[in-house]
């Protein structure tokens, strides 16, 4: 059995496969380490060149401490003369004294005299470097028996005649200097070692707790390719944070993904179902014909007849299907689209004023000027006609429509109002389903697919808006719809009066 890791190499090619968390936590341990690496070498230099000053100021003490009791000599340095720097008198114990010896006993620092012939006369400690003659007092690194030293080296002048009578060669050889960064290298090493460690858990943590919705998603993902018509869905985070944006960035998506499937489906099992009867019917008779009635002048007529009517519906019903299609396309297509609703109003009513003479129209407007909503003229046009049509199929005695269109700063409302049969409360909870007839004979007998209302909720849904509905038994219907209301295009600038304050830009 090839494990995932396997699958995954073989997928992507020869590269491995490498997981995000250990990749982020390479890098977040990698970071931390290498900063607590810069920091450490940072101050390994600075406490090196701290302890060098030291070192360096203490060959510069001894140097003084040495020269200022050897000033007072008149002739040249000789053993005899410098040899009282090795008699200490415990009895008295003056500053000179307690300088000097704490400067002599410092087992490294080494101190010899040379007299000016540059032949030694003293030697403190069995520590020599090479010895040459300076006029200036200087403190150099040098090299001695294979270890890093200070030299410092200085002229001693009589203070009575100002004439060199010496030399004072002062070495350092560093020992609690070197012993000091030795053990600091050897602390550094250990913290070094406990900084990987540490640095790889806190990456690891980190990577776990900010990679945890990334995988959430990677399980949600593999369970929808397992089961595509799952509902499963990433739990939202609470981190408010670009990945809780993204979370619900990606569930949003899957709701759409979910909601185009499921309509997709029942768009093929409500055609599948509204094409059954008409296809049936015109089935029935071509096998009446072709069995004797093409030899029959009227079952002949009448079959074509229901033929045609039939196929009439089918062209109907198809079309209203890629209208509803077309409807849901309305947020990737049209949702910029503004359109002056007062004059499609006053279009639309006019047109069915026309069209039904027989029935009383009453129109309200109470718009002040020109008035812009957030739709496409043409689906506009569509949803009052759509609206409009059905108040004349289902009005009786009564033949009356009123519609009405108002404003405020933030939507404009149309309403359309018939006094027909009205619609009960069981089926108004239904009434904007694809297909769905309150009537289902009746509905026929009036010529619709119970579609209509269907893309009108579609359309409106699209933009936005709301459409509602209000009906009673008997007593008539009440659509309204409500869209978003919108400044005029740009090709028509606006006017202090046209844009009221608070409207959508």
């Amino acid at each position: 059995m090839i494990s995932e890791s396997t699958e995954k190499t073989k997928k992507k090619g020869e590269q491995p496969w490498i997981s995000l968390k250990v990749k982020w936590a390479i890098a977040v341990a990698g970071s931390l380490f290498v900063t607590f690496l810069l920091f450490a070498i940072l101050l390994y230099e600075s406490a090196g060149n701290v302890l060098m000053q030291q070192e360096r100021r203490n060959v510069e003490e001894t140097m003084t401490t040495v020269t200022t009791r050897l000033q007072r000599e008149k002739q040249p340095l000789t053993t005899s003369s410098v040899a009282d720097l090795t008699r200490f008198d415990q009895s008295s114990h003056t500053v000179y004294q307690d300088s000097l010896l704490n400067r002599l006993t410092n087992k490294d620092i080494s101190v010899a005299i040379f007299n000016p012939s540059q032949k030694r006369v003293l030697q403190f400690r069995d520590f020599t470097v090479p010895f040459h003659a300076t006029l200036d007092r200087h403190v150099a690194g040098s090299r001695a028996h294979g270890q890093d030293v200070l030299v410092g080296m200085t002229p001693v002048k009589s203070d009575k005649t100002g004439q060199i009578v010496g030399y004072v060669q002062v070495v350092n050889q560093l020992g609690d200097y070197h012993n000091v960064l030795t053990q600091m290298r050897s602390w550094l090493y250990s913290l070094s070692l406990l900084a990987i460690i540490f640095s790889a858990t806190v990456g690891y943590v980190l990577a776990t707790r900010f990679l945890r919705p990334i995988k959430m998603m990677t399980d949600t993902i593999k369970a929808i390719n397992e089961e595509p018509l799952s509902d499963k869905r990433i739990p939202q985070q609470h981190s408010q944070d670009e990945l809780s944006d993204l979370i619900d960035e990606f569930n949003g998506m899957l709701d759409r993904i979910q909601h185009y499937v499921d309509t997709q489906q029942q768009f093929v099992q409500d055609v599948s179902h509204e094409l059954r009867t008409p296809v049936a019917v015109i089935e029935g008779h071509l096998q009446l014909l072709n069995r004797w009635g093409k030899d029959d002048p009227k079952v002949l007529d009448e079959s074509l007849a229901a033929s045609l009517q039939e196929t009439e519906r089918m062209k109907s019903l198809i079309q209203e299907m890629l209208e509803l299609t077309r409807a849901d396309a309305v947020e990737t297509q049209y949702l910029h689209e503004v359109t002056n609703a007062g004059d499609l109003v006053h279009q639309v009513f006019a047109n069915f004023q026309m069209l039904h003479p027989d029935f009383k129209f009453i129109l309200d407007d109470d718009l002040h000027g020109p008035t812009w909503a957030r739709i496409y003229r043409n689906h506009l046009e569509q949803i009052l006609i759509i609206l409009m049509d059905n108040a004349v199929k289902y009005s009786t005695t009564r033949k009356e429509i009123h519609l009405a269109v108002a404003s405020d700063a933030h939507h404009v409302d149309i309403v359309v109002q018939d006094f027909g049969e009205g619609i009960s409360k069981d089926d108004l909870a239904q009434v904007f389903n694809r297909f769905y007839r309150v009537d289902k004979a009746r509905s026929r007998e009036k010529g619709g697919n119970g579609l209509g209302l269907s893309i009108a909720k579609r359309l409106v849904d699209g933009y936005h808006g709301q459409l509602t509905v209000e009906s009673v038994v008997g007593s008539g219907s009440v659509f309204k719809i409500s869209l978003l209301r919108a400044a005029p295009p740009k090709e028509d600038p606006p006017t202090a009066a046209d844009v009221p304050d608070g409207i959508l830009k």
